[in-house]
């Protein structure tokens, strides 16, 4: 693979990583700061309730240290396959409480609480696509040290 190809699928990888990074830092600290909201929210949840506490720390502490190894270099190709990965658990979640529940507890915070089901969804999903395509465009070192 020429070497600016290789630039070019690194730099998608790495805008990638970058709004994977704001997500979940803002979606951490969303949940953090309404603590006991997003507790009791958890809570009314018919699938968390039980683990709503080690949910409500949980989840964003996942958030925090992905995004963590998102800005490590050496680190952020797992982190990629790790933001996918939560992003496909948040959105077969939505599946699962829109087609199994007569009750729908929103237990996200700041601007994504203000979203419809439908829509955050959808949000989600449009995560999880950017997800594999930031593992897929992902630079294989070996291959660019190689292609050199």
């Amino acid at each position: 693979m020429q070497r600016t190809t290789m630039l070019k699928r690194g730099s998608i990888a790495d805008i990638i990583a970058g709004l994977f990074i704001l997500l979940f830092i803002y979606a951490a600290a969303s949940k953090w700061l309404d603590y006991e909201k997003f507790l009791v929210e958890l809570g009314k949840s018919p699938v968390l309730s039980p683990f709503a506490q080690l949910t409500a720390w949980l989840i964003p502490s996942m958030e925090i240290l992905i995004s963590l190894l998102l800005v490590l270099e050496r680190t952020r190709h797992l982190a990629l396959y790790a933001s996918f990965t939560l992003m496909v658990i948040f959105s077969a979640y939505i599946i699962t409480i829109l087609h199994f529940s007569t009750y729908i507890p929103c237990s996200c915070g700041g601007i994504l609480e203000k979203m419809g089901w439908g829509q955050h969804f959808w949000f989600n999903m449009s995560f999880v696509v950017l997800g594999v395509i930031g593992v897929l465009c992902y630079p294989n070192k070996i291959k660019s040290i190689i292609a050199q």
